[in-house]
């Protein structure tokens, strides 16, 4: 198998509402807009997609069953998470938890989507001396 990409697609009734914040908070583009699904990609690397489907859309499976938010999220790796945070906060975004280096290795922030999606956003950072040496067997 050689993919060309691979993208979530989450089941919302917001799905303009999510169009609307992918484009402004992380100038993803649309790339296929109809009534009951939008395809939105990164400029940077087409590859890179997110989608969303309303529940009444025409195509079966999956069902029209509307995600609850809950066991998954989407990860955004950046170059800079201090610069992307102080862009996203500037916009008037909600973030749901604030900037900070984790001891695993990650510089990060959060913030929700209008689906309810957890929107993870991430820079690659050194770990905290000897974190990971208890989780590697």
């Amino acid at each position: 198998m050689q993919l060309e990409s691979a993208y979530p697609v989450i089941v919302t009734e917001g799905i303009t509402q999510c169009r609307d914040f992918y484009v402004r908070h992380f100038d993803f583009e649309v790339v296929f807009e109809s009534s009951w699904f939008i395809y939105l990609s990164a400029p940077a690397n087409p590859a890179l997609g997110i989608a969303f489907m309303s529940p009444d859309h025409p195509s079966n499976p999956p069902g029209p069953e509307k995600f609850n938010g809950q066991g998954m999220f989407f990860t955004l790796q950046v170059a800079d998470a201090t610069a992307e945070f102080e862009k996203i906060r500037s916009s008037g975004a909600n973030i749901a938890y604030a900037l900070r280096d984790e001891p695993w290795g990650q510089r990060r922030f959060g913030l929700i989507d209008p689906s309810g999606t957890w929107v993870d956003v991430v820079q690659q950072i050194e770990p905290a001396a000897g974190f990971w040496d208890p989780y590697m067997t």
